[in-house]
């Protein structure tokens, strides 16, 4: 069966479940989108990789990726491999120097971490057909104007507003603000900072 590969387009908040994101996913050779909704940990952990945050303490996914490195396990690729009754399926294609091994896992927690392996993601043609969305040429026009520059690696989006407060503060009170965040693992807040403290720079 022949894989289409994909590429992370979004991540927001669900509108139709509290608490949950929308992962949405876009064929590169195309204009059809898998959205799959994940739970707020695994979106947080997704986020702080697509923006190069670093926890203080290896987080669940970090350490899966310490472990296979200290023990030679490569990962070679993730495949959203099947959908049964809506729910998404998903297998880290890990090899060990000879063996390729398929490990079953969430799409959410597969993605974490071949995001931080830095491996392609793939799907399923039957998969495809059945959960994508494809956009009208007018839409996929008015989703590529808003698409930021780094929108092919992707893009983090937020309904929280904006904080004005930031921009009243200095670089050394924000730098605090900062590493506050980070100590309490609001990866959300910190990246916010970050970016207020890189338009300074």
């Amino acid at each position: 069966m022949d894989k289409i590969k994909l590429e992370i387009l979004g991540l927001s908040s669900s509108q139709s479940q509290s608490g949950s994101f929308a992962l949405v996913l876009g064929e590169t050779e195309g204009n059809r989108r898998l959205p799959i909704i994940i739970g707020m940990f695994e979106a947080q952990a997704i986020a702080i990789e697509i923006e190069k945050i670093i926890p203080n303490r290896p987080m669940t996914h970090d350490l899966f990726k310490s472990f296979a490195h200290n023990f030679d396990f490569k990962i070679n690729e993730i495949v959203i491999s099947d959908l049964k009754e809506g729910v998404f399926f998903a297998k880290i294609v890990c090899d060990n120097g000879g063996d390729v091994i398929e490990i079953d896992a969430r799409p959410s927690d597969a993605i974490a971490i071949g995001l931080r392996f830095n491996v392609p993601i793939y799907t399923y043609e039957t998969i495809l057909s059945e959960a994508g969305i494809v956009l009208s040429d007018e839409e996929e026009e008015d989703a590529d104007r808003e698409k930021a520059p780094e929108i092919k690696k992707s893009v983090v989006k937020k309904e929280k507003k904006e904080s004005k407060e930031f921009k009243d503060l200095t670089v050394e009170k924000l730098q605090e603000l900062l590493d506050a965040a980070l100590k309490k693992e609001n990866y959300e807040e910190a990246a916010k900072i970050r970016d207020e403290i890189n338009k300074r720079n």
